[in-house]
């Protein structure tokens, strides 16, 4: 295996990679040798991440879906089961942030939406994919919180709390497999970042002042080649 492709022969899936956090680690991912299933609901903005990562010479095969829909995951389990019969990495990006509101205002329909995305389909990739995961030499399981899961703060309250509760998740899967197979559980907080989501919750920030995705890739990149404790907790600070 080639010291600048440390991943060759890995299958990598990663969630909301159409932009942000995710894209940049779809990229990242591949120019270390994976080859990365990409998933988001953008069929557009998916091929655009795909294109980057053949025009730097990797290989991606995208999945346009909507993790929060009934079997959809399910689906796409099958579908990698049958391409390739395991799974190496799974990166656990996708979410969805609810306005930010006191915890007597939060609106449910939107709670509803952000526990499903957030919560409901962490616990849906987990089942569905443990059975390729441990068909893996040493599978990575890495998850995208946030530091509101784990300190909550006013007006944080509804998305805080899908995050404590994948937090949860990840956690129990971590040392329910790290004795039975060679999977290993990280949880990632990116910290500040320069993304969609993080532009939404700070309107008046400027994006330069934060780091950008592809350093958050990195350190995911790099935790995946490393040799961790399952259900370990993981922060990337500002580099500057």
């Amino acid at each position: 295996m080639a010291d600048d492709k440390p991943l060759s022969g890995r299958v990598a899936l990663v969630t909301g990679a159409s932009r942000g956090i995710g894209a940049a680690t779809a990229q990242a991912l591949a120019a270390a040798g994976a080859h990365v299933v990409l998933t988001a609901r953008s069929a557009r903005d998916l091929e655009a991440v795909e294109e980057s990562i053949h025009q730097a010479g990797g290989t991606a095969t995208i999945a346009p879906m909507d993790l929060a829909e009934s079997d959809s995951i399910a689906r796409l389990a099958n579908a990698i089961s049958e391409r390739w019969n395991q799974l190496d990495v799974l990166v656990i990006n996708a979410a969805l942030l609810p306005q930010l509101t006191p915890v007597t205002q939060i609106e449910q329909s939107a709670f509803n939406k952000a526990l499903t995305l957030n919560v409901l389909a962490t616990q849906a990739l987990l089942a569905n994919f443990d059975p390729l995961l441990k068909r893996a030499e040493a599978a990575r399981v890495i998850g995208l919180t946030s530091s509101v899961g784990k300190d909550p703060r006013a007006y944080w309250g509804a998305y805080g709390a899908t995050k404590a509760a994948f937090d949860n998740l990840l956690s129990a899967y971590a040392h329910e497999v790290e004795r039975i197979s060679e999977t290993r559980v990280a949880i990632v907080d990116p910290g500040a970042t320069r993304t969609q989501m993080r532009a939404r919750a700070y309107p008046g920030e400027d994006p330069q002042t934060v780091k950008p995705p592809e350093e958050v890739a990195k350190r995911i990149v790099a935790l995946v080649a490393e040799d961790f404790s399952s259900g370990v907790r993981i922060r990337v600070e500002n580099s500057r």
